[in-house]
């Protein structure tokens, strides 16, 4: 059974603790350990996820599957220029473990953004994802995401290219 709830400011180290799991296992095999590492000390620190959790919205998610951590979801209430929608809702992050891929984890995660957005009045969800990750890029184009543009983002010393989708809410 997935269940999808808010995390506890009491709970950064968790949060932390999944956000850097999920990040490596999904881009260490394609960046350097240097690189890596500088990010995710930037990002994915308790104190940093602490400091995000305070923030008007901002909503961290936890995944769980049959009770066990199994993801995170980090939505936020935040409109991008180029979409020229007021009411925007931007998936910052979505993980999953891999030992929970393939287990509707991630489908849920994405359906639970969607029927918030759809509840809270949004008309759009963005995203940005790295462009090589062919994996994401699949999943989201199977959740009707279409590129509205392109991103620059900086894991580490590294500059990379993202694109920037969206999907409208009905």
């Amino acid at each position: 059974m997935i269940q999808i709830a808010p995390f506890l400011s009491s709970e950064a180290d968790l949060l932390a603790d999944i956000s850097r799991a999920t990040f490596a296992e999904t881009f260490a095999p394609v960046n350097t350990l240097e690189d890596m590492a500088k990010f995710m000390e930037q990002q994915f620190t308790s104190e940093q996820l602490k400091t995000e959790m305070g923030k008007p919205g901002y909503l961290h998610l936890l995944a769980s599957y049959n009770g066990a951590p199994a993801g995170y979801l980090f939505l936020k209430r935040n409109a991008h220029p180029h979409l020229q929608q007021s009411a925007a809702l931007e998936i910052s992050r979505i993980y999953c473990l891999q030992a929970f891929q393939g287990k509707g984890v991630g489908k849920a995660m994405m359906e639970y953004s969607q029927q918030y957005a759809q509840e809270n009045g949004f008309t759009t969800i963005w995203l940005g994802v790295w462009k090589e990750n062919a994996k994401a890029l699949a999943f989201y184009n199977s959740f009707g995401f279409r590129i509205f543009g392109e991103t620059d983002f900086m894991l580490g010393n590294d500059l990379q290219k993202d694109w920037l989708m969206y999907t409208m809410i009905e």
